[in-house]
């Protein structure tokens, strides 16, 4: 069996659910190198240690600070970085105004199982299947 000679794309996964964090990294863990941040300061100091090739993160985050504004933060610093917003809540303004707002590759609906989201990956980062 050949190894790869491709680096994986990196990750930033940016989930308070420590299970549901838990779960996409072993199931995403062989094809893309994950980072994963509880709170966007967490994120934030991933941000600025290396360059992403995608952001994912969780809408509704403890603190003040929510997943979109650190999208739209995120744009400035790494805008080559592909954005995914996920989201528990179905409301299309939210989902609208996010997806101008910060440039989202996508809008995912929780609750999302991690071969769902493997598929968009690859989708946006026009990876083979």
């Amino acid at each position: 069996m050949t190894e790869n000679p491709q680096r994986k794309p990196a990750l930033l996964l940016l989930e308070d659910e420590a299970e549901l964090a838990a779960v996409t990294c072993v199931t995403l863990d062989d094809e893309f190198e994950i980072e994963t941040a509880a709170n966007v300061a967490e994120a934030r100091l991933l941000l600025a240690s290396r360059q992403f090739d995608v952001l994912v993160c969780d809408h509704l985050l403890p603190g003040r600070a929510q997943g979109l504004d650190f999208l739209v933060e995120a744009l400035t610093l790494q805008p080559k970085a592909r954005r995914i917003l996920l989201t528990g809540y179905m409301n299309p303004e939210l989902i609208s105004r996010s997806v101008s707002v910060a440039q989202l590759s996508a809008c995912l609906i929780k609750p999302i199982s991690p071969e769902s989201l493997r598929r968009t990956l690859h989708e946006i980062l026009a990876l083979d299947v």
